[in-house]
C-alpha cells in the first residue's frame, strides 16, 4: 500500500516537470487514472482537480512542443449560380489562426444555445425562442466574409448572429432572462437583440427584408463602402415585401445581399410542400444570385446537391464573393444557404412531427458543421484533437459563468419600463395600459 502511494506521489509530483521524451508524462498520467480507479487506495477528496489540472497542464505542454502548419489549402464544391458568368473560387485557404478561432465562435453559438434549451426547459427563460444550434457555419462563416463596419439584419432566429457581431454570452443569455445585464436591458428578449451595426432579430415574418434595403440604400447614399446582409427563413420566402425590396434594390443598385437561409422547413412545412420553385437564389430574376448547397438527407426527390452550405469555409467564400460584388457597384445578389436545424422551428417544437429522428442524426453525423472544420483542422496538422479539446473546456466554463450571471442578474425595475423609447430626446411621459398610469421616458 505504502509503495503504491510513493508511486502516485512521484508520478504527480513529475507531472508538472518538463517530459524528457515529449509523450513521457501521458503514459504516468494514464497510469494514475487506474489506480484512481482502485477504492482501496483512499485518496484524498482534492485528488480529483489535482489530477484534472496536471492533465490539462500537460496537454498544454503536448501542444506547445508540436509543430503545427500555419496554413492549409481545402478544396470547396462549386456553388449553383444564376445570372453570373463566374462564382466563387473552388479552393481556399484557412491559416491556423482563424481555424482555432472559427471553432471557438461555432462551438460558443452551439453551446449557449444547448445552455438556452436547458434554461427554458427549467422556465427560466420564457416566450419565444428560436435556436440556431446546426447553422453555426452560417452565423461564423458570414461574418468573416465581410467587414465589421459592414451591416447585418436578420429574422427571429438571431442567438448566434448576435453573439458574432460582438455581443458577449453573458449579455445574450441575461436578454434571454429577462435581466437588466442583457443587451437590450431585458426588455427584448430572444426575437430583439441589437449592437453595433446589428439591427436584430425581427418578430414579423420578412419585415425585415425591406428596412435592409434601406440600411444598404443609407451606405450608398452616405458614399461608405459598406454592405448591408439581409437574412430571411425559406419560410419567408414568399412574402410579397421581400419581392418589392428585389425591386427597389435593383433599380437603385443598393450593395445589398439577400441571404435566404434554407434549412429545409418553415415551422413545421418542408420547403417542397410550401414552395412551387425551391431554387430560392433565383427569385430575384433579374438579380444574379448563388446557392450553398447541404448534401441531401431524407427520402424524397430531390437533386444531387454540388455544394456544402454547412461547411464554414464555403459560406465564407460566398459571402466574400457576394460582398465584392455589391461593393463594386453592380447592385444587389442573392444568397441561399442550404443548412439545417437540429431544434424544432422553437421551443414549442419537439422538431420531429414532421421529419424522423433519423434524419436528424444523419445530418449531425455526416454534415455538422463542427465536425467537419474539426476534421479539417486535425487532419491537416492545424490543430490537434488535444487542443481543440481544452477549447470546448473553456468555452463550457465561459456559457456556465454567463449563465450563472444570466439567473442572478436583478430583473430591470417597473419604472424603467418606458426606458430608451428614443435614443436622444429630453424624458417625457409615456402613458400606461390606462390613462392614469404613467411611465418616465428617459433616453
Amino acid at each position: 500500500m505504502r509503495k503504491m502511494l510513493a508511486a502516485v506521489s512521484r508520478v504527480l509530483s513529475g507531472a508538472s516537470q518538463k517530459p524528457r521524451h515529449g509523450l513521457a508524462t501521458l503514459p504516468s498520467l494514464v497510469s494514475i487514472s487506474r489506480l484512481k480507479q482502485s477504492s482501496h487506495l483512499g485518496l484524498p477528496k482534492c485528488w480529483d482537480y489535482s489530477h484534472s489540472l496536471k492533465t490539462r497542464q500537460a496537454s498544454r505542454v503536448l501542444v506547445a512542443s508540436r509543430n503545427f502548419a500555419n496554413d492549409a489549402t481545402f478544396e470547396i464544391k462549386k456553388c449553383d449560380l444564376h445570372r453570373l458568368e463566374e462564382g466563387p473560387p473552388v479552393t481556399t485557404v484557412l491559416t491556423r489562426e482563424d481555424g482555432l478561432k472559427y471553432y471557438r465562435m461555432m462551438q460558443t453559438v452551439r453551446r449557449m444555445e444547448l445552455k438556452a434549451d436547458q434554461l427554458y426547459k427549467q422556465k427560466i427563460i420564457r416566450g419565444f425562442c428560436h435556436l440556431c444550434d446546426g447553422q453555426e457555419a452560417c452565423c461564423v462563416g458570414l461574418e468573416a466574409g465581410i467587414n465589421p463596419t459592414d451591416h447585418l439584419i436578420t429574422a427571429y432566429r438571431a442567438h448566434g448572429f448576435t453573439f458574432t457581431r460582438g455581443l458577449s454570452v453573458r449579455e445574450i443569455l441575461a436578454e434571454l432572462t429577462g435581466r437588466k445585464g442583457g443587451c437590450a436591458k431585458g426588455k427584448g428578449g430572444s426575437m430583439h437583440m441589437y449592437a453595433k451595426n446589428f439591427y436584430g432579430g425581427n418578430g414579423i415574418v420578412g419585415a425585415q427584408v425591406p428596412l435592409g434595403a434601406g440600411i444598404a440604400l443609407a451606405c450608398k447614399y452616405n458614399g461608405k463602402d459598406e454592405v448591408c446582409l439581409t437574412l430571411y427563413g425559406d419560410g419567408a420566402a414568399n412574402q410579397g415585401q421581400i419581392f418589392e425590396a428585389y425591386n427597389m434594390a435593383a433599380l437603385w443598385k443598393l450593395p445589398c445581399i439577400f441571404i435566404c437561409e434554407n434549412n429545409r422547413y418553415g415551422m413545421g412545412t418542408s420547403v417542397e410542400r410550401a414552395a412551387a420553385s425551391t431554387d430560392y437564389y433565383k427569385r430575384g430574376d433579374f438579380i444574379p444570385g448563388l446557392r450553398v448547397r447541404t448534401p441531401v438527407v431524407g427520402p424524397g426527390p430531390r437533386p444531387r446537391p454540388r455544394v456544402d452550405g454547412m461547411d464554414i469555409l464555403c459560406v465564407r467564400e460566398a459571402t466574400r464573393f457576394a460582398a465584392a460584388y455589391c461593393r463594386s457597384g453592380k447592385g444587389p445578389i442573392l444568397m441561399e444557404l442550404q443548412t439545417y436545424r437540429y431544434h424544432g422551428h422553437s421551443m414549442s417544437d419537439p422538431g420531429v412531427s414532421y421529419r424522423t429522428r433519423e434524419e436528424i442524426q444523419e445530418v449531425r453525423s455526416k454534415s455538422d458543421p463542427i465536425m467537419l472544420l474539426k476534421d479539417r483542422m486535425v487532419n491537416s496538422n492545424l490543430a490537434s484533437v488535444e487542443e481543440l479539446k481544452e477549447i470546448d473546456v473553456e468555452v463550457r466554463k465561459e456559457i456556465e459563468d454567463a449563465a450563472q450571471f444570466a439567473t442572478a442578474d436583478p430583473e430591470p425595475p417597473l419604472e424603467e419600463l418606458g426606458y430608451h423609447i428614443y435614443s436622444s430626446d429630453p424624458p417625457f411621459e409615456v402613458r400606461g395600459a390606462n390613462q392614469w398610469i404613467k411611465f418616465k421616458s428617459v433616453s
